[in-house]
């Protein structure tokens, strides 16, 4: 059974989507059947992976007119890689699900009948707390938190964690933290210092690897390319990569608990 890890922070330009493109990617290329799922509005991940969303996507699974299965779209340039890609319409996906009986609940439900298929499930949330994201944070078993390495980052950590409690709380019980990715990393003394801010609050659940700001990582999603393809000898992908093995490594030791 596929484990489903959701990326979320509310706070925008945070490299989340970033993290969800190239952490699905470097995944695929290491053996892992990896299916991401867009949940925002804005579709980055989707044109990020070279996807356009003229056809069906993740808002006509919510509304009832199409299954999962049918929208999901698999990489023609990565082995192992899946899409279910997004759209503006997603929008309305907020004011429907709030309006729906266990409307909470849809995406877990559209997702635990693909669950199977694959080894993980990222679902890239919309930089919003808003019904969608909340709908994620149900259907995952873990969030992984992108943080920036400036000072305004940490800020909104609060907000986050105090939601994904309350998920945990009354929605979610299973729901834990896969842990803190420190991006868009450089040699400056602040960056520095909130590593290791995060570091000593949040201990083990700090990723080792740290994701440095790269050109590349910025240059990627325009050519509807993840880093390890539009180059893979840049610092974005090598980082990403290792990022991957990590998460991998770390998987497989608690299943071995």
């Amino acid at each position: 059974m596929g484990k489903i890890v959701a990326l979320a922070n509310q706070k925008g330009g945070v490299g989340k989507t970033t993290t969800a493109i190239n952490l699905a990617a470097s995944l695929a290329v290491l053996g892992k059947k990896t299916l991401l799922v867009d949940a925002d509005p804005q579709a980055n991940a989707t044109s990020g992976l070279g996807f356009d969303n003229s056809g069906d996507n993740i808002y006509d699974v919510i509304n009832g007119d199409s299954q999962a299965a049918d929208v999901i779209l698999r990489s023609d340039d990565i082995k192992n890689l899946w899409l279910m890609p997004s759209s503006i319409n997603l929008v309305g996906a907020e004011t429907e699900l709030s309006n729906t009986e266990n409307g909470h609940f849809v995406l877990k439900g559209m997702l635990d009948g693909v669950k199977d298929a694959y080894d993980y499930i990222l679902i890239d949330c919309s930089p919003s707390l808003g019904f969608v994201t909340v709908n994620a944070l149900v259907a995952a078993d873990s969030v992984l938190i992108p943080v920036q390495c400036e000072y305004f980052a940490l800020e909104g950590l609060g907000k986050l964690l105090n939601t994904i409690k309350m998920v945990k709380e009354e929605l979610n019980p299973a729901l834990e933290i896969e842990g803190f990715v420190m991006t868009m990393y450089s040699r400056t003394r602040l960056a520095n210092q909130v590593t290791v801010e995060v570091r000593e609050h949040f201990g083990p659940l700090a990723f080792e690897t740290i994701v440095q700001r790269n050109i590349r990582l910025s240059e990627a999603p325009s050519y509807g390319k993840p880093a390890l393809l539009y180059d893979a000898a840049s610092t974005g992908s090598v980082n990403y990569l290792n990022l991957a093995k990590e998460f991998i490594k770390r998987n497989r030791k608690s299943a071995r608990k």
